[in-house]
């Protein structure tokens, strides 16, 4: 259990010992970054922990932002790419792929070293305190064990510890169980040398139940795949190696300057995320689409909500402030994705693949597709469960 929520925030007393906080937030990426930022802005005294010694390093996204997210958040713009409009959709064969193209940018790749490093100082501009080299090992009783520095006692505890999470299991919250797998290559490019569009390949071969992608910062080409792992025929990096080896879009003049990769949750939205010990946000939370597999602009609002309801409930004591981060409510937007999810599972030979794409060239497929990519409803917006949280 946590220790008793009171009125007296911002203070960090020692007991025999111990540190105390008000949060611990266990996780330095986009989303814990974030949530950590908006709690020491309402004046909480906040730790964040994180086991990698620079955030430069175990990089696990391609940095993809979309349009809904540029216009909603405040990322400076010299860490963004140039702006996508035109999407690509390749089958198998890689012969005459549907173009898909919006009147506007849809999606800009970010410098994601230079995100964190922001997100970073603005964290600790608003008052968190970030300790990088700090390994979560468990919690009990509001005090968290850490490998690499001394016990915190902690008034709440924030998992953002990724896909899977640790915290999630030792404060009785759901977890994460249905998972593709992503790896990319980062390849310097030269000037002008690509288009300026996102490849996307549906070959069952390279990428089962998911894609294989090529798209440019500006600086780099990203070429990745991603899906199940139970129907990779041969390791993730083997089909990346094939894949990148004629990738479309792309041209490999100097081997790759990076290699990326990790799990990514594609169950949804978790169902429990809080209880009076903690709470989850980020890949922790589930907060991926389960049919694009893009967690940055979920993960983005899920912790504005997320610092919402903590800092009312800390202030409070009231638990059914809790109830306001609701997975249930969360996951009822995610009901078609979910079911595209499945059907896309579901393509697992070249020839369903061929199938898929052309039917996605009929006017209802390319409108189909163009909801999907382009379409601004991904993930919920929590601004009206913001504007009900008391002041």
């Amino acid at each position: 259990m946590p220790c008793k929520p009171s009125r007296g925030l911002g203070t960090a007393p020692t007991v025999t010992g111990v540190q105390t906080v008000d949060v611990l937030v266990v996780g330095a990426g986009l989303a814990g970054l974030h949530t950590a930022r908006l709690l020491a802005r309402r004046e909480l005294n906040v730790m964040v922990v994180d086991r990698r010694r620079s955030l430069s390093t175990g990089i696990r996204t391609t940095g993809i932002f979309v349009r809904r997210t540029l216009d909603d958040f405040g990322l400076p713009d010299h860490l963004l790419g140039p702006g996508v409009r035109d999407v690509l959709l390749y089958p198998p064969s890689r012969r005459a792929p549907i173009r898909l193209t919006s009147g506007q940018d849809e999606y800009r790749v970010a410098d994601m070293v230079g995100v964190y490093e922001h997100a970073h100082r603005a964290a600790e501009s608003a008052g968190a305190r970030v300790v990088l080299g700090v390994r979560y090992v468990d919690a009990s009783m509001g005090v968290v064990r850490l490998q690499g520095a001394e016990p915190v006692r902690a008034r709440f505890i924030v998992g953002a510890d990724g896909a899977r999470s640790r915290v999630a299991g030792d404060l009785g919250l759901d977890v994460n169980r249905r998972f593709i797998v992503g790896a990319e290559m980062v390849y310097p490019i030269g000037s002008g040398t690509t288009a300026s569009a996102f490849h996307c390949v549906l070959d069952p071969r390279v990428a089962p139940g998911y894609l294989g992608w090529v798209i440019d910062d500006g600086r780099h080409a990203h070429v990745g795949v991603a899906g199940y792992p139970h129907l990779m025929r041969t390791g993730i990096r083997h089909l990346l190696d094939d894949f990148a080896a004629d990738a479309p879009g792309h041209t490999t003049p100097a081997g790759p300057v990076e290699r990326r990769g990790g799990p990514i949750p594609v169950g949804g939205v978790l169902r429990r995320l809080a209880n009076p010990a903690g709470l989850l946000v980020g890949d922790a939370a589930g907060a991926v689409s389960p049919l694009t597999a893009g967690g940055l602009d979920p993960c983005l609002r899920m912790s504005e909500l997320a610092a919402a309801v903590t800092a009312g409930y800390l202030r409070t004591g009231d638990p059914h402030m809790l109830r306001r981060y609701d997975g249930h409510a969360l996951r009822s937007r995610f009901r078609g994705r979910l079911l595209l999810r499945r059907v896309f599972a579901g393509i697992q030979s070249p020839a369903a693949a061929e199938a898929a794409v052309a039917l996605l060239r009929s006017r209802a497929g390319r409108a189909l597709a163009a909801r999907v990519l382009f379409g601004d409803g991904s993930f919920p917006d929590v601004h009206r469960q913001l504007a009900d949280m008391p002041a």
